[in-house]
């Protein structure tokens, strides 16, 4: 019996079938859309050559034929099947078999792809008992936002013990209904993409994005669910501009919808609407502040650390790192334990029971938003601490949740205090900088007055960029014109030396009057409990009157009471004496 040929599909670009005289290959492979055509390029060949009329004709058994062809289409079928048969000088029947045997594998390959597709490989990396056991020890254990700002350095991010902390949060925060964003700024060369990049390898593959380039109709193209709950990293929003308001609408919305057009195949336009789903948490880095505050007012804004000190630890790491005195193996494990860590978070319901209790200092620019950024940064912190936290149902609605605690909130108003202060001052961080170090400048010096040249001289900074500084401090009342003609320059003086320290002092008094507040009326809640659970003691010095006893229609006094009228008795008897 002759035994039935199979497609082979080891390459699908070249896909081969072989029947007992010929030989089939498909050509460029099929394409999985269109289920309504199959159209192909085919290969006909001669595949055993010991037959009679091919041992006898060498350029015969060496012919082969090449067609575009669409299966489906019966009137091309009959014509490849005839046109074989002619110069190949085979029988039509045996030809019409195999092409027809051909055409039903492809079919059932290509329904396949397609299942394969539709079906998205689970990528997340199952832990094996220890891993698991690693990781949990790791969540549980006190101080453990210290204890991970610790681990954060040793898998390789050197300083920016402030930043790097914020930064894991707020990408852990991406497991929630309510993710956070955060935008590194700061001049070129000062190593945000770095910060960025070594933190975001603290974050399992299967959970992020990192994005160079992106075209403007790229986000559209996902799949519904492909980018919920995603870490979506980019390099560099210079190269993303286009891609600025979609990341706008996922920050705020949560989703993005397009309506476009599209030919079915029967060359009619329709119109489909392509979905994405987030939430997503969004983290870039720029050199440009000014031009993405629609973007940085959804975002948390750090500004990385530009000082000699800064510097020389890095420098520092590089040399040691070249001279071979990096311990790789033991950042990488740290690098493990902490994406492990994150593998082990679940997605549960925050309580606050302090949220209604709280505020942000009056000084920050648009509350509104700062407000709920303060709050769910607040969440995200208990989120991160939720094996330390007793699991609550709620009576009324049987959802299980953990609650916020004082100590969360002292550590969120310890780590956004500086993103809080950024948010009140008139000032960008690169203008706020120069002013800081022209008051110092002053104050070395002991001068109140000064020139920009002198300055800019001391300072070594560029002339154009401490001409649009200056321009800005003028235009804000932060320094003013002393003396000087604009031919001969201007001195100029500061209006207010303490101004910043000013701003400072307030925003943290606020904070720090609040944690003292709701420690205070915890105090308090403490204390009454405990006079509540205290035993009665009456102080009354009345005597207690007990109910009557009725017995067999009889009523009886108590003894009590019998006390009692024994008591008046005796003070009647002494009156009347």
């Amino acid at each position: 019996m002759e035994e039935k040929a199979i497609i082979n599909t080891n390459n699908p670009e070249a896909i081969s079938y072989t029947t007992e005289e010929l030989g089939f290959t498909i050509l460029g492979g099929i394409r999985l859309d269109g289920l309504d055509r199959l159209r192909v390029t085919v290969k006909i060949e001669v595949a055993n050559r010991k037959f009679k009329h091919y041992l006898n004709n060498a350029e015969l058994a060496d012919l082969a034929i090449r067609h575009n062809i669409d299966l489906y289409n019966d009137t091309q079928v009959e014509k490849l099947i005839r046109k074989t048969a002619e110069r190949l000088e085979i029988g039509i029947s045996s030809i019409a078999k195999a092409v027809s045997d051909l055409t039903t594998q492809l079919e059932h390959y290509r329904l396949q792809r397609i299942e394969q597709q539709e079906k998205k490989p689970d990528t997340r990396k199952p832990l094996t008992a220890t891993e698991h056991k690693a990781a949990k020890e790791f969540l549980e254990q006190n101080d453990l936002l210290e204890r991970t700002n610790e681990a954060i350095g040793k898998s390789g991010v050197i300083g920016e013990e402030l930043n790097r902390l914020l930064m894991y949060l707020i990408f852990t925060s991406r497991k929630r209904e309510h993710p956070l964003h955060i935008i590194s700024l700061g001049n070129s060369g000062t190593g945000k993409t770095y910060l960025q990049e070594k933190v975001g390898e603290l974050i399992p593959e299967e959970d992020k994005l990192e994005i160079t380039v992106l075209s403007e109709n790229a986000f559209y193209y996902f799949g519904q669910r492909e980018l919920s709950h995603k870490l979506i990293l980019i390099e560099d929003l210079d190269g993303a501009e286009n891609v600025l308001y979609p990341l706008r609408e996922l920050q705020s919305k949560k989703r993005i919808s397009k309506t476009v057009a599209h030919k079915d195949t029967r060359g009619n336009t329709k119109t489909i609407s392509l979905t994405v789903e987030g939430p997503v948490s969004i983290a870039g880095c720029t050199t440009k502040e000014s031009i993405y505050e629609d973007n940085a007012n959804r975002s948390f804004l750090i500004y990385l650390d530009e000082s000699i000190e800064q510097d020389e630890k890095i420098m520092q790491y590089q040399r040691k790192h070249s001279a071979g005195n990096i311990n790789t193996e033991e950042e990488n494990n740290i690098k493990n334990l902490l994406q492990n860590t994150q593998r082990i978070l679940q997605s549960i319901t925050i309580k606050n029971p302090f949220a209604e209790m709280l505020k942000i200092p009056q000084e920050v620019f648009k509350p509104r938003r700062s407000n709920s950024h303060y709050l769910q940064f607040i969440e995200a912190i208990t989120f991160y601490h939720q094996y330390q936290r007793e699991q609550q149902v709620d009576e009324s609605t049987g959802e299980v949740y953990i609650s916020t605690t004082l100590e969360d909130i002292e550590a969120a108003n310890r780590l956004i205090k500086e993103i809080l202060l950024r948010k009140s001052d008139e000032l960008n961080t690169a203008c706020r900088r120069y002013f800081e170090y022209l008051k110092a400048y002053l104050k070395t010096e002991n001068k109140t007055a000064f020139t920009a040249k002198e300055v800019r001289q001391d300072l070594r900074i560029n002339h154009s960029n401490q001409k649009r500084y200056m321009l800005h401090l003028l235009y804000n009342n932060y320094i003013k014109k002393s003396t000087g003609t604009k031919a001969k320059g201007y001195h100029y003086e500061v209006v207010s030396m303490e101004e910043y320290e000013t701003l400072k002092n307030s925003i943290s008094s606020v904070l720090d009057e609040i944690v003292n507040t709701l420690k205070e009326s915890k105090k308090n809640l403490s204390e009454q409990k405990e006079v509540n659970s205290l035993p009665v003691v009456h102080t009354n010095n009345e005597p207690l009157k007990a109910k009557s006893i009725k017995v067999k229609n009889k009523k009886f006094k108590s003894s009590s009471e019998e006390v009692s009228d024994q008591i008046i008795l005796s003070e009647n008897e002494k009156a009347s004496s």
